[in-house]
């Protein structure tokens, strides 16, 4: 391009021409090493990581049967206000574990978070299970939680950076599995210890440290990502880790795909060289496009949040005990049971159907299946305590227990998985600032949830409650059918453009119709 080229066209075109070079230059680089055999040591490794997804599902999961069982274990029963101090102080601790990895782990690596996320496991769950007064079994909740937090967020990141990109998706989908799947193994190692005689809780809290212990020794095989090593210029241990990951790559197949990552990390900070934290986050409230691609990712997770299904996983045993079932720890496994197989029908459909055709079904039915629990409970008598006031409650109690079973497979074949994947909504100059604003909404919305529901079932009645949360669900429903846009197999590009005039659900849709034959490839070309 002549001098005079130049100038006619000022140099922030002649950045954005290079830039697409570079970004054309990268996904050819790319497409070698991808079509090569991924070995095992992939899934060995990310299979091996999840465990920090187990982790964060047993430790949230456990504290439904201990309420129910716990007693006078603490020096005294717990009021209604107490079980909603020691259950939300682990989404406080959640929430500061998340915002301090995601602050240290591009300096330090992946791997550090994960091993202080499994020290904080042990010590959480010492405390305890060795508590004998309410203060130090808070402790040991709040400790727990910022274990979860830095485990929620790093895990999802490592595995993302270090999978093959043909199998990135299920493999994270994997990790979003171990937490149901841990889920699941605490409500039934609960109800197994129910009827344990003397303090059987302790026991379900106590095994909650054999997991960590097996996962900071394993980690110690798993090497640092590739992203990460060349980020701090190890780029010798990047090409080891590439041959492990890809063992019939070549030489110049390893080279190009480090070169892609160097591209890819001089394009994602060549913008913001110099930025500090303020400027980056008001850009995000300043920049109507980005604001409204942040907002978008934001609100659906606080929809999975304050739509009522923390209130099922934290506190099933103790409402399925108001409405009078014996066994209330066993009947809840039903959440936790429902959870795990339905997570794994949104692996098999988000990428098939889209994001916002299951968004649009499945909240509505969270909302009506709440609508139901609502109706059902204004037909049991509870008093202002909590306490039915009846011994044949009927059919309400059985109700009751169908819709938050239907509740709970929306909830996870939709929202719960694809308020994560909503990050891909976030342009790159801000998503790192974005992302940890999504997290932090999950998680202050989920202290929202924990800390107010027994208060809210006392002070406006269980149908009050139910009553609420199907409100929610229904706004939220409304806000996905206007303001939700389908961005299933959009490349980066495409995706910033649908936020440029508005939130683009029209916008989304033509791209979809125009480039329907296309996007499985590009979406896959563009995984780095």
């Amino acid at each position: 391009m002549s001098e005079q080229s130049a100038e006619k066209y000022g140099a922030d075109q002649v950045e954005a021409i290079e830039r697409r070079k570079s970004t054309s230059e990268e996904l050819t680089e790319l497409s070698g090493i991808e079509a090569t055999a991924a070995s095992k040591a992939a899934w060995l490794i990310s299979i091996t990581v999840s465990i920090g997804g187990f982790l964060f599902g047993y430790d949230t999961g456990y504290i439904s049967s201990v309420l129910v069982t716990i007693g006078t274990a603490l020096g005294h029963e717990l009021s209604s206000s107490e079980q909603e101090l020691v259950t939300s102080l682990t989404s406080g601790g959640a929430l500061v574990g998340a915002v301090f990895a995601g602050l240290v782990a591009d300096r330090f690596g992946r791997k550090l978070p994960i091993w202080s996320a499994c020290g904080l496991f042990i010590l959480g769950t010492i405390l305890q299970t060795c508590a004998f007064h309410l203060v130090q079994f808070a402790v040991g909740r709040f400790v727990v939680g910022l274990g979860v937090g830095s485990a929620a967020c790093i895990v999802p990141l490592y595995i993302g950076e270090l999978a093959p990109a043909k199998y990135r998706g299920r493999m994270i989908a994997f990790n979003n599995m171990s937490v149901t799947f841990g889920q699941l193994v605490a409500s039934a190692i609960g109800a197994g210890f129910q009827h344990v005689k003397g303090e059987g809780w302790r026991a379900t809290v106590g095994i909650g440290a054999a997991p960590p212990v097996i996962l900071a020794g394993l980690l110690m095989l798993c090497p640092e990502s590739p992203r990460q090593l060349v980020s701090h210029g190890k780029v010798e241990a990047a090409e080891k880790v590439l041959l492990r990951i890809y063992p019939t790559s070549s030489n110049e197949q390893r080279l190009a795909k480090i070169k892609s990552i160097e591209l890819s990390l001089q394009e994602a900070t060549s913008g913001m060289a110099g930025d500090s934290l303020w400027t980056t986050l008001k850009r995000i409230f300043t920049t109507p496009a980005t604001g409204r691609a942040v907002l978008t990712a934001c609100l659906v997770m606080a929809i999975s949040q304050l739509g009522g299904f923390n209130t099922l996983m934290y506190y099933a045993a103790t409402l399925f005990k108001i409405v009078g079932f014996t066994n209330a720890t066993a009947v809840a496994i039903t959440v936790s049971g429902t959870n795990f197989i339905f997570s794994i029908v949104n692996l098999v459909l988000v990428d098939k159907f889209g994001r916002r055709i299951l968004l649009c079904f499945t909240v509505l039915g969270m909302s009506i299946c709440m609508l139901v629990a609502a109706v059902s409970f204004h037909f049991i008598s509870i008093n202002k305590d909590l306490v039915v006031q009846t011994d044949n409650i009927g059919w309400p109690a059985a109700l009751i227990l169908v819709a938050i079973i239907v509740y709970v497979a929306c909830f996870s074949s939709g929202v719960a998985t694809i308020a994560w994947i909503g990050t891909e909504l976030i342009p790159l100059e801000v998503r790192a600032i974005g992302t940890m604003l999504n997290t932090v909404t999950c998680w202050s919305t989920n202290i929202i949830i924990a800390s107010t529901f027994l208060s809210i079932m006392k002070g406006a009645t269980p149908s009050g409650a139910f009553g609420l949360y199907s409100a929610i669900c229904f706004v939220g429903w409304l806000f996905i059918i206007f303001c939700y846009p389908e961005c299933k197999g959009m490349p980066l590009e495409a995706v910033r453009e649908v936020f440029s005039t508005g939130f683009g659900v029209r916008y989304s849709k033509q791209w979809q119709r125009e480039n329907k034959h296309v996007a499985k490839v590009k979406t896959q070309a563009f995984g780095h």
